[in-house]
């Protein structure tokens, strides 16, 4: 199969927390996909599963019935053996992440640490001594990838640090807000996981009273239209997430059309200044200008 006999590209979904429908950054992925795979009369075939066993159940079907061309695997693991299996069933596939192997398949990079890194940094910059974050599911590479490079900036920097685990939904953005908040020393900045989490962090915080960001800063991640639509508007971890669904769409094309296994990695998320953050409302008025970055004198 090729990709010019028209089989869609398929994408298996394990249940979302968000809700109904696909969290906005999948949608934006996708949106990225069909931008090169349209051109090539490819659609998308997206299937909601409710765990493991079933995803791969799916591919599985998928490879007997030849009813896609390939497939497209995120959300990575600690010894995740999704990319092994599909190659397995002679399941082209291309992963969004950072696989400890490829298993000949094809793969779109993300280099989570140093976008967490440069996120804690930016805060700390701003002057923040305190500082939370609301993690995604820590089973996931890319969670653990983050958790490392907060753990290693806290430790550079001596900053006090708080972590709650979330599961990518609203609710439990709004949980963890609302337990560091309660906290005897409660942060004056919050980098989350994602931006559905951020959002109902930040509705939480104005909830509580809490001034977002003379009080509390708060940092997004993924930067999806959501960001922009709160008010104060979020500051992000942007990066283009639809420039990622094109590279994985392309590096699945490769794969399919010449059997070369591609492994690129993607743009960096850059920090995106908005209405969310600041510096901590009582230094404000101690502060100095270096190099172009403005610190707090402490």
């Amino acid at each position: 199969m090729t990709a010019q006999d028209g089989a869609p590209v398929g994408m298996a979904f394990v249940r979302s927390p968000v809700g109904v429908g696909i969290e906005p950054f999948y949608g934006e992925v996708i949106a990225g996909m069909e931008d090169v795979l349209h051109e090539r009369g490819i659609n998308v075939l997206m299937q909601v599963v409710d765990d493991y066993d079933e995803e791969l159940a799916t591919y599985r079907r998928w490879a007997q019935a030849r009813a896609v061309a390939g497939i497209v695997l995120t959300n990575l693991t600690t010894d995740d053996s999704r990319a092994e299996f599909a190659a397995g069933l002679g399941l082209p596939s291309v992963t969004l992440g950072e696989p400890s192997a490829t298993h000949g398949q094809a793969v779109v990079r993300v280099n989570n640490y140093a976008a967490m890194r440069d996120a804690v940094r930016q805060l700390v910059a701003l002057g923040h001594r305190r500082i939370g974050r609301v993690s995604g599911p820590v089973e996931l590479v890319h969670t653990r990838a983050r958790t490392e490079a907060f753990d290693a900036v806290v430790a550079e920097t001596g900053i006090s640090a708080r972590l709650s685990v979330g599961d990518y939904s609203a609710e439990s953005g709004d949980a963890a807000v609302r337990n560091l908040l309660d906290e005897e020393d409660p942060p004056t900045a919050i980098v989350f996981d994602n931006d559905v989490m951020a959002v109902a962090g930040l509705a939480a915080a104005q909830q509580l009273g809490v001034p977002v960001p003379d009080r509390l800063a708060l940092l997004a991640w993924d930067d999806s239209a959501l960001c922009r639509m709160t008010s104060p508007p979020l500051s992000a971890m942007s990066h283009d997430v639809h420039q990622l669904g094109q590279l994985a769409a392309n590096a699945l094309v490769e794969l399919i059309e010449r059997q070369t296994a591609t492994d690129v990695m993607a743009p960096e998320p850059v920090f995106i200044a908005r209405g969310t953050t600041a510096l901590p409302a009582a230094t404000r008025g101690a502060r100095t200008q270096h190099s172009g970055v403005l610190f707090n004198t402490l």
